[in-house]
């Protein structure tokens, strides 16, 4: 990868806080222990336990006979996975491209974002100072690539010191060689054997032959190696789809109040809606995330019928939503990402304030979709069918029409077609003649005039039907009764077939 990442490994839990005439007495040292072919053995140490020569894989009975006031607990790597993906949530306020980094690691894409912290060291010691202060030991790096940057953050100078690395741009080949060749990520047989070679550090494989250290340790090293470098990419499996269309804003005091959290919203939205234009594009979907001090995030989402980059409508269409946002003790920081980025061209305003009519409805259809949901607004359009149930299809509210041939106006359908045809009680003349009453949830209708019949079949060249013959056939009419009402029925079956026709309301005429 080209751009700047961090990788700040986590772990640890919260600690307690004492009153200051209390004697602060340290912590006894920690261990979590899992089983594995039947021997107990240590998955994971605390900085205590660590100083006083303890490491994960050693034995549960070695480590307690070295050090007996050891305090152990069963691993739980379930709930364990829960808290990094819970942290990697959290980081969304630094990034909003944050992938987990196998059991106890974040990897951030941070390309330009960093100016919002004044630069990359400071937005580093930003993000583990949080860290720290909830009790969560984590140390971070930052380089061209992810695996420079790993590297570092566990090998190199941030396991020292301040817990934190800066590589400067192009300056990772130089950071690496100093390190033990366990930094590039290979594999245990690797790592074993290239020691025996008397090659300890990174910066010896520069100069060997690609081609025969290939041959003896696979294509995995040199692929390691070079995407270390700078020289492989290296795909990485974000929480959240990537998007370089992202904007941040904190506060210098938490804010809580309802109209606090419209305004930021406002405020934030500007800035991305900003950039969009200064581009020339557009997006169809926005999401708002209010981080609270406690580390929990709330987002809402809206979405545009067509591209757009009004702030102030989106902050319309957001203030309603926010009843999920819980600001608890404060919100500190907001974050707005932009998806589905399209052109979007400088619109003129014409002469006679005249708009098209999509873009008329558009603010309407936003009201309605971010009200009620996706889903449950669109649009009918034909489907090139003569079944009526498979006519009509499911469409965008604003979409471009589909090339499917419009429905024939000499064969008019109901305004309202009913989501399952229903059973009617009818008195008909036979065999093909209209009813001359029917009985629909117990309620009579008396007929004055009636239109048809439309015979249609089975479509059978689909083959998604149960069986043929007459019982599939339909045979529809359109009827108005004494009241004015206008109904769309059918007869299912034809007379003197071994089962009796049934007949049905299957829509309503406005």
């Amino acid at each position: 990868m080209s751009s700047p990442r961090s990788s700040p490994p986590g772990g640890g839990g919260p600690e307690g806080r004492r009153g200051p005439a209390q004697p602060v007495e340290p912590d006894p040292p920690f261990a979590l222990l899992v089983s594995e072919r039947g021997t107990r053995r240590l998955a994971a140490v605390d900085a205590a336990a660590m100083a006083l020569g303890l490491s994960a894989g050693q034995k549960a009975a070695d480590a307690l006979a070295l050090v007996p006031q050891l305090v152990t607990a069963d691993h739980d790597p379930d709930a364990d996975r829960r808290a990094l993906e819970s942290l990697c949530d959290w980081c969304v306020r630094f990034s909003p491209a944050v992938a987990v980094d196998g059991d106890d690691g974040l990897l951030l894409d941070i390309t330009g974002t960093d100016h919002l912290w004044g630069g990359e060291d400071a937005m580093l010691a930003d993000l583990l100072e949080r860290l720290s202060r909830w009790g969560v030991p984590a140390r971070g790096a930052i380089a061209d690539t992810a695996g420079a940057a790993w590297a570092l953050a566990r090998f190199g100078g941030a396991r020292f010191g301040s817990g934190r690395a800066v590589v400067p741009p192009g300056g990772q080949r130089e950071a690496l060689a100093r390190l033990p060749v366990a930094a590039l990520r290979l594999d245990e047989a690797a790592q074993a054997q290239l020691p025996r070679l008397g090659l300890h550090r990174v910066g010896q494989l520069y100069a060997l032959p690609r081609a025969q250290m290939a041959k003896r340790f696979g294509l995995a090293f040199t692929q390691r190696l070079d995407q270390a470098l700078g020289a492989a990419g290296e795909a990485l499996a974000f929480r959240r789809p990537a998007s370089p269309w992202f904007e941040r804003l904190a506060f210098f005091e938490p804010i809580s109040a309802p109209e606090d959290l419209v305004r930021v919203a406002a405020d934030v939205l500007a800035l991305i809606c900003k950039r969009l234009e200064a581009e020339g594009r557009g997006a169809k979907r926005f999401e708002v995330v209010y981080h609270r001090l406690d580390g929990k995030v709330f987002a809402v989402p809206v979405g545009l019928a067509r591209p757009g980059r009004d702030a102030a409508r989106l902050a319309k269409l957001v203030a309603p939503r926010l009843d999920v946002v819980d600001p608890g003790f404060g919100i500190d920081v907001i974050t707005v990402h932009a998806f589905a980025v399209e052109a979007l061209a400088q619109g003129q305003a014409r002469i006679d304030a005249e708009l098209d009519a999509a873009e008329a409805l558009a603010p309407l259809v936003d009201r309605l979709v971010n009200r009620l949901g996706d889903g449950r607004v669109w649009r009918p359009d034909p489907v090139e069918s003569h079944v009526p149930e498979r006519a009509v299809g499911r469409s965008a509210p604003l979409a471009a029409p589909t090339d499917a041939r419009p429905w024939n106006p000499d064969l008019p359908r109901p305004t309202r077609l009913l989501k399952r045809p229903e059973p009617i009680e009818v008195m008909a003349k036979l065999p093909d003649d209209p009813p001359l009453r029917f009985t629909w949830r117990g309620r009579h209708h008396r007929l004055r005039a009636a239109e048809g019949p439309e015979r249609i079949g089975q479509e059978w060249w689909r083959g998604d039907f149960d069986d043929t013959g007459p019982g599939r056939i339909r045979d529809y009419y359109r009827v108005e009764d004494e009241a004015g009402g206008r109904f769309w029925i059918y007869r299912q079956g034809l007379y003197g077939d071994d089962a009796l026709p049934k007949w049905w309301l299957h829509g309503l005429f406005g």
